[in-house]
């Protein structure tokens, strides 16, 4: 995208249906507190421009310090600049002085035209680094993008004395989640033009719509939602995922391809083996090692290793894929993962891979601190075929098994 990227968590409500006296965005989730969980799967997934955290009015140092208390949110707070923002007496208002923040801040009208801003509301610790992508890419297109899914009851519209006043058409409707994306500049002029109405929008997307003159009458695109992806709004919300999550199993898959050039090293699970063919890549290009690290992430659903270390930053140019995947592992271990087995194939004509398999192995099981036994690696050739078996590209392929208790 050309311009920038920004997020708005919203935590200004009062919490008042939880009945704790506690605001729930500080209350304890996971490692952290359900602020901290929603801020790290966004910028596990994106670097943004610029955070802002809207809260009510004094709150901003225990918003903080409910972010500092998740030592992996405040290790990502790398990948943003954050401010926080007194929020107002309605969700409408809270994001109207978001966007006016926002608008300020913005540098350029190019940039404002160009920039897109996530909406999302912190109570919804469990958004997926899929939705939030998904969010982005249809907003970058189409202008304007939410996260949906299908109603799993049938719908009625209800006349005010209880009876039934329309029978609705389930296949043409929609739960709306968050986050919702939009450019920055038409949906601070739609929500300005709102707040001179006196009227009360629900959320964003009917913001939007409501002035379609700022718009240019673009349309918003819904993608694909998440039941997970749920807002909590009672103290049991919090329970019952705290229980689900105390005993779990996930599969992880990953995949990588290089192009075999000349002049490279060859690099394998973190061992160098002699060949006069190296792999072409940003980093130093260990196939195996990335498809192991996407396999990873995928599992504890944290994204993908092309969001942890962004290719374009000239700071992972060569860098030690050793040095990547352990990085990615101290912070899934912090969630509570343990590693049961990783499973790998690679495919490569050449080198033989066999005199260096228990090399391979023993390098792969000291990074992630498991026993060898653990971990398996097994290679093929491509019997002459496509790229690999032409000996012009090496592919990787893993599958992990990991547990929480």
């Amino acid at each position: 995208m050309n311009g920038k990227l920004f997020l708005v968590l919203l935590a200004a409500g009062s919490s008042s249906r939880m009945g704790t006296g506690k605001k729930k965005e500080y209350m304890e989730l996971g490692s952290g507190t359900v602020l901290s969980a929603a801020l790290k799967n966004f910028l596990r997934t994106f670097a943004f421009d610029l955070t802002l955290v809207i809260t009510p009015q004094g709150q901003a140092e225990n918003a903080f310090e409910a972010i500092k208390c998740d030592k992996e949110a405040s290790a990502l707070l790398d990948k943003t600049q954050l401010e926080f923002v007194r929020g107002g007496a309605t969700r409408q208002e809270s994001v109207f002085n978001a966007l006016s923040f926002l608008h300020e801040k913005n540098l350029s009208q190019t940039k404002k035209e160009d920039s897109i801003v996530l909406i999302h509301d912190a109570a919804r610790p469990f958004v997926t680094a899929q939705i939030i992508q998904d969010t982005v890419r249809t907003a970058i297109e189409y202008g304007a993008a939410v996260p949906a899914i299908p109603p799993v009851d049938t719908q009625k519209e209800v006349e005010s004395d209880g009876t039934i006043r329309r029978h609705l058409v389930r296949s043409q409707l929609c739960a709306v989640q968050t986050p919702q994306a939009f450019l920055l500049e038409p949906l601070f002029l739609c929500h300005k033009d709102a707040a001179g109405t006196g009227k009360e929008y629900t959320d964003d997307s009917e913001i939007w719509d409501a002035f379609p003159a700022h718009t240019g009458g673009k349309k918003i695109r819904v993608c694909k939602g998440d039941a997970a992806n749920k807002k909590i709004t009672f103290l049991q919300d919090i329970e019952s995922k705290t229980q689900e999550e105390k005993s779990m199993i996930r599969i992880g898959f990953g995949t990588d391809l290089h192009r075999l050039v000349k002049g490279r090293n060859f690099f394998l699970g973190g061992v160098q083996i002699p060949c006069e063919l190296g792999e072409e890549a940003h980093s130093d290009g260990d196939v195996l090692l990335h498809a192991i690290t996407d396999a990873l992430l995928g599992a504890a659903a944290m994204g993908d290793i092309g969001s942890y270390f962004p290719p374009e930053e000239a700071k992972w140019k060569d860098a030690d894929s050793k040095m990547l995947l352990a990085t990615v592992w101290k912070d899934i271990r912090q969630q509570g993962w343990s590693l049961n087995n990783l499973d790998c194939v690679v495919e490569t004509e050449k080198p033989k891979f066999l005199p260096w398999r228990e090399k391979v192995i023993e390098s792969i099981a000291a990074i992630l601190e498991v026993e060898s036994s653990r971990v398996f690696v097994k290679a093929k050739t491509n019997e002459k075929l496509d790229a690999v078996g032409k000996c012009e590209a090496i592919k990787a392929y893993c599958t992990c098994l990991l547990t929480r208790d």
